[in-house]
């Protein structure tokens, strides 16, 4: 497997998020919500270094709180940039040449498993870029965003709804990024400038659970969902004997 850089950008405001804290900072049972997204990497033989992105305004508070849990994680800081590609860009220029892929991840996806990680992993060596994705599964309706009125209704054959990580060849992403101004705007994710410089992309299933966190809804959804991963493998754990002659 060829080894990766893992870029997680975490600069941003967490607008729709509410409250005073930003979204890759709250505790999701536990633990902040970058942590639980950053260390779905940080062990892994395939990847160089994860470089998390955060906001200049955020380091000093980052470091105060949250420097005991990277002083010996495989996790480089980055100061981020006014817009999220900024912040990605800046990253980039600090991931040596020998690196042959290049993964970029929300910070506030952290329900990602080692299967869909290999998965993705597997399919950008093999085929130059790849992330995860899902099937559309919803009726899509384009609405005025005037009048809230219904003014059409989208086929959804074909369409699946993009995830992270989304991987690349390193030589790929950084062409895709010296040519980002010339791509109509808006661009959503990094997957949208690899195909408007011509690069192929393909798909690998993700899965429905491995959302990111933009509501407090969400955040609640996903404590629930790592409490029932945690009871699974309890459950999975054979159980414990004691010899016949034991006293308790």
């Amino acid at each position: 497997m060829p080894s990766v850089a893992v870029v997680i950008p975490a600069a941003g405001q967490s607008s729709r998020f509410g409250g005073l804290e930003k979204k890759p900072f709250v505790s999701l049972d536990g633990r902040p919500v970058w942590q639980r997204s950053a260390e779905l990497f940080w062990n892994r033989p395939d990847v160089s270094r994860v470089y998390l992105v955060l906001s200049p305004d955020d380091r000093a508070d980052f470091r105060a709180r949250f420097g005991h849990l990277i002083a010996f994680a495989n996790v480089e800081l980055v100061d981020g940039g006014a817009e999220r590609f900024e912040s990605v860009a800046n990253a980039l220029a600090r991931v040596p040449s020998g690196v042959e892929l290049i993964a970029v991840h929300d910070a506030v996806r952290p329900l990602g498993t080692p299967a869909l990680i290999d998965a993705v992993f597997g399919a950008a060596a093999e085929h130059g870029a790849a992330l995860l994705a899902v099937p559309v599964a919803d009726t899509l309706k384009r609405v005025d965003a005037a009048t809230n009125r219904v003014v059409g209704t989208t086929p959804r054959t074909g369409l699946w709804q993009a995830q992270t990580p989304q991987v690349f060849r390193r030589d790929w992403l950084l062409d895709a990024y010296a040519r980002r101004a010339d791509v109509p705007q808006p661009v959503t994710d990094d997957a949208q400038l690899v195909e408007a410089a011509g690069y192929p992309v393909v798909v690998v299933p993700g899965s429905a659970t491995n959302f990111k966190i933009t509501t407090r809804d969400d955040l609640s959804l996903a404590e629930l969902i790592l409490k029932a991963r945690t009871g699974s493998r309890e459950a999975d754990q054979p159980p414990v004997r004691f010899d016949d002659e034991a006293k308790w």
